[in-house]
């Protein structure tokens, strides 16, 4: 169990802010930090690695990590950290990369054989594609077998099949070594795929807190689908107005009226959503 109550002074985008936390997380929880940038997701994961000092409590399976006493440096703090940017060492071989963490070659050949990288042990990071890399620093994090896996947008520069890709890989990991995951995202699909909570933070707060289902599926009353975009045109087409909005990697045409059309601005989030649909899936 992880019982944290912290309160730290930011400058968000709006100014000062206070990132005030107080939340307990169940052992072996995948827990998703979702939220607007500047919201205080990358702050709070660095004041768990003890990466960032904050006033108040910090305590994983009874073991104190922060008090108003004192701050458990990072490395006795039995974490993994995946960065978005993948940190490896790049004069290292794949296997080196990890056995530097710990010299454990039979955990390091486990870990490179689940994410299928055996056979790339002995290459340099400059040899592999992004994904590979970000595999390797997934690998390197799990080399001390964290009770606390931090993982800030690992997968954010990755193409939609890549990620999948390693979707299915942490969760593999996540399951096989029983570690508490707590993970920054923005994406919906994402977050529904891996995680058992999430939690949304704005200026600083909780939000919203439940299962992705409860947090991510945006309907209301009768409809039966909803999706947020971006508007990006509104063009008259003989008698009637198309509005064109991104939806994630689409773009879709929507028929609006005329009163629409003049109320709503190019650039604006709009919400797409349908009460009658009955939709095929091919």
């Amino acid at each position: 169990m992880i019982k944290l109550d912290i309160h730290k002074k930011l400058h968000g985008a709006k100014g000062e802010m206070d990132l005030s936390v107080n939340v307990e997380i169940g052992e072996g929880e995948f827990l998703a930090l979702s939220g607007v940038s500047g919201s205080g997701k990358t702050t709070l994961l660095r004041i768990l690695a003890g990466l960032e000092s904050a006033q108040g409590t910090l305590s994983v399976a009874n073991e104190v990590w922060l008090d108003g006493k004192k701050s458990l440096v990072p490395q006795k703090r039995k974490i993994g950290y995946v960065f978005q940017d993948y940190a490896l060492f790049l004069n290292m071989t794949v296997i080196e990369n990890l056995l530097f963490v710990k010299n454990d070659p039979k955990l390091a050949e486990h870990l490179l054989e689940l994410t299928e990288l055996k056979d790339m042990r002995d290459r340099l990071p400059h040899a592999l594609s992004g994904g590979q890399q970000q595999r390797v620093s997934l690998c390197r994090a799990m080399m001390h077998r964290p009770k606390l896996l931090l993982m800030d947008e690992p997968l954010s520069a990755l193409d939609p099949k890549m990620r999948t890709k390693l979707q299915d890989e942490i969760l593999k990991l996540h399951k096989e070594f029983g570690t508490t995951t707590i993970m920054v995202s923005h994406d919906p699909s994402e977050m529904y795929r891996l995680a058992s909570r999430v939690l949304v933070l704005e200026e600083g707060k909780i939000i919203n807190d439940g299962s992705p289902k409860e947090v991510l599926l945006k309907t209301q009353g009768s409809q039966k689908f909803s999706f947020e975009g971006e508007l990006l045109d509104i063009s008259k087409v003989d008698v009637i107005y198309v509005a064109i909005v991104s939806i994630g990697q689409q773009l879709v045409e929507v028929v609006i009226s005329s009163h629409e059309a003049e109320k709503l601005k190019i650039g604006q989030k709009v919400t797409v959503s349908t009460k009658a649909f009955a939709p095929m899936i091919v």
